[in-house]
């Protein structure tokens, strides 16, 4: 890769890691279905009207919404309100290579390699670890929120491989464009109009440049450098560079947000990060150009 795109791989996953402390400042007067509809309805409007709804069948696309924007991120929101750690949760998140594998297997018949097994063998005993310091500061169903989260994004997976969109952009776009009135639906049945209108009127600065950054430069502005570089390198050499993702969400959450680093959670996210990647190297090693593997993270 050319230094400046290697830049530009590096700066999406840093905005990606950031992208979990902008979700904790967002939700400090924010419900948090509201919140993730307010989300989608910014990334879909007005893009929408602009990019052209890529060439798959609708079924994917509504199923896209379910398991990506509707499950992923709601769980994923109520589990850093209900007190998971913005950066512990960038860590907790990559699991979603354990349950992406493991519904591959079950639904499509794949079977992973030896050293695939042996990777997320290290990446679960990595959560495990993790779960050892569940307490107070980290209460248990928070945990197990950010977790259900993680486990939504690898049947996400599975719907963007069976599915595979040209434009993982356009696909992101149209999946908002559905999502957003659905979780406005959820987000009223679930948290009451009186809430979400409170919600509604407790927008300040704060939780709009939140919003803003996750919608635009997150997800639009990120995805769409992503799919660039995937387009002129493959997905091989650049999926790697998402694995910085959870440095850049610890480090962003102890210096913006005063959230403690502890050793138990670096080695945990060692481990995490470190089996995912060893996993992955097989299809490095294999493959020239590889088809993307394409995952959704911030």
């Amino acid at each position: 890769m050319r230094p400046r795109d290697v830049a530009v791989a590096v700066a999406v996953a840093a905005v990606w890691g950031i992208n979990f402390v902008a979700t904790r400042l967002g939700l400090t007067h924010e419900p948090p279905l509201l919140f993730n509809a307010l989300r989608f309805s910014l990334a879909a409007v007005p893009a929408v009207f602009f990019v052209r709804r890529p060439s798959v069948p609708w079924r994917w696309l509504l199923l896209g919404a379910l398991t990506m924007a509707v499950a992923q991120f709601s769980l994923l929101y109520e589990g850093i309100q209900a007190g998971m750690p913005a950066g512990l949760s960038s860590v907790v998140m990559q699991s979603q290579a354990i349950f992406t594998v493991a519904f591959a297997v079950l639904l499509l018949g794949e079977r992973p390699s030896g050293r695939q097994v042996t990777g997320l063998v290290v990446a679960t005993l990595g959560i495990g670890l993790v779960a050892t310091r569940l307490g107070p500061d980290r209460p248990a169903i928070a945990f197990a929120l950010v977790l259900a989260a993680a486990a939504s994004w690898g049947a996400a997976n599975l719907v963007i491989r069976v599915a595979a969109p040209a434009d993982m952009l356009g696909f992101l776009v149209w999946v908002s464009a559905i999502a957003a009135p659905v979780m406005l639906a959820i987000a009223l049945a679930v948290e009451g109009p009186a809430r979400d209108l409170a919600g509604l009127r407790a927008l300040d600065p704060t939780a709009l440049g939140s919003l803003a950054f996750i919608a635009w430069l997150s997800t639009l502005a990120g995805w769409g450098a992503w799919g660039v570089l995937i387009r002129r390198y493959g997905a091989a050499t650049v999926a790697p560079f998402s694995m910085l993702v959870p440095f850049f969400g610890i480090t962003s959450a102890a210096l913006a947000l005063g959230e403690p680093v502890h050793l138990v959670d670096v080695l945990g996210g060692v481990l995490v990060v470190g089996g995912v990647m060893f996993g992955a190297l097989r299809r490095q090693a294999r493959v020239a150009v590889a088809e993307p593997e394409r995952t959704l993270v911030g």
